[in-house]
């Protein structure tokens, strides 16, 4: 499924450019949704090379969902719950071995305006004083970059607790992306703030916000919000209209391309709404959570080097361009590897730059016996010879090889001692250039 988505020195190159790699933006971020295109010069055909991404999509069409405690889902056994406005309208059956009557975990997922609605729902509070605690885990087994604001829709009343983590290593360790209740001081002693409150200085800042967390009042209120795109607005504008300044703050500032960049979300809810009295003993049927819709929107994190991502065997991964490979892109493909790889860049706009991965230039890594290095990518040998960079006459692949001493042919004269020390000493140079290249035999 696609969507708009010497051996010593060869071996030291090969093992400094193994780096893993990601990708994204396209929706709110411009498009950059070409890797290259031909050009004539007066070389002839080349390529242009340009940083790219995969357009951006609904990601939870590719995500594995875990619920903790495993059996927290309502149905078994079959409960009668009642409404939380209402104690005595108590008609809403949850059965888990009734199509009809189950809310399974799927239906956070599932296409949004049917009649009625369908939605995955919890036990109920019947353990009451002991906290109703769930954990909600979104997995993708591979890095996402989020374009849009994350969205729940809760067909219950919005909890009064709620934390939204992230994980960037793939659930091994977990940060607050934002907290949630009706009183944050009561609940985690923070302070109470709104996305608005945030400047370029303090986006970073993780907040507690009242705004999601009303009770049964507001009824009509279901959505509990992750703002992406007013982050975005505080270096882009109101409108996003100055993609210049975001991009330059993303290819400038790791920690803020990390803020926007997750292989997996968790959804920590704490305390369901309760409405505005106390808590009804008798009556505790009437508190539990419920969701019926879950949107992530994102893009495969592919380090501006493809603009398509595959779904396959349940796995996402980057179709690269620019002589780069992995599933984020995030190496070299091998005989590229004579510098360092490196991700590509938005700028400048509207192209970005490829940081193509390369196999040979006119200063180091020229094409020997007289070729020709072409656009970086391949070296145009002359009548008898062949190899990466020209270096073997083709006599030496053929059955027999080039024959004796008196067969008439000169011998190709191995690089020198010297030239391979020079290239060593001159390593840590090459691995500040931005294209990877690949090592001169």
């Amino acid at each position: 499924m696609r969507f708009h988505f010497a051996l010593t020195l060869q071996a030291l190159w090969t093992g400094v450019c193994q780096a893993a790699m990601q990708h994204y933006p396209a929706a709110a971020w411009g498009h950059y949704d070409v890797c290259k295109s031909q050009v004539y010069s007066d070389e002839g055909l080349s390529w242009d090379y340009m940083a790219c991404q995969p357009e951006a999509a609904d990601m939870t069409q590719y995500l594995k969902v875990t619920l903790d405690p495993p059996n927290i889902t309502c149905g078994d056994p079959p409960e009668t719950y009642c409404a939380l406005e209402n104690p005595y309208m108590c008609n809403n059956e949850c059965d888990a071995t009734t199509e009809e009557l189950a809310h399974p975990p799927g239906l956070m997922f599932d296409t949004e305006g049917r009649n009625p609605t369908t939605f995955w729902q919890s036990t109920s509070w019947k353990k009451y004083p002991k906290p109703l605690l769930v954990n909600i885990t979104l997995s993708w087994n591979k890095t996402i970059e989020l374009t849009e604001d994350i969205v729940l829709t809760f067909e219950s009343g919005r909890p009064e607790q709620m934390v939204l983590e992230k994980s960037l290593d793939y659930g091994r360790t977990w940060q607050p992306y934002q907290f949630y209740a009706t009183d944050c001081l009561d609940a985690f002693t923070m302070e109470p703030k709104t996305v608005q409150d945030l400047t370029q200085h303090t986006l970073l800042d993780i907040i507690c916000t009242e705004d999601y967390s009303r009770g049964y009042v507001w009824k009509n209120d279901k959505t509990v919000r992750f703002e992406i795109k007013d982050r975005f607005a505080l270096f882009a504008g109101p409108q996003l209209h100055n993609m210049a300044s975001l991009y330059g703050q993303l290819d400038t500032t790791k920690k803020l391309r990390d803020f926007f960049t997750i292989t997996d979300l968790r959804i920590r809810l704490l305390r369901p709404a309760t409405g505005a009295t106390m808590v009804d003993e008798n009556n505790l049927s009437r508190y539990f959570y419920a969701i019926s819709d879950i949107k992530v929107q994102g893009r495969c994190k592919c380090n501006l080097h493809a603009n398509s991502c595959v779904y396959d065997k349940e796995k996402l991964s980057c179709e690269c361009e620019h002589n780069t490979t992995g599933p984020d892109c995030g190496r070299c493909k091998r005989n590229f590897q004579g510098r360092a790889w490196s991700a590509g860049s938005y700028l400048p706009i509207p192209k970005g730059t490829a940081n193509v991965s390369r196999v040979c230039d006119n200063e180091l890594l020229r094409c020997q016996n007289g070729g020709t290095c072409i656009s970086n990518v391949h070296c145009n040998c002359p009548p008898g010879y062949t190899g990466l960079l020209c270096e073997k006459r083709r006599c030496e692949s053929e059955l027999g090889g080039c024959g004796g001493p008196d067969s008439g042919q000169a011998h190709l004269t191995p690089p020198s001692t010297s030239r391979l020390l020079l290239l060593l000493l001159l390593g840590s140079a090459l691995l500040r250039e931005a294209a990877c290249r690949p090592a001169v035999l």
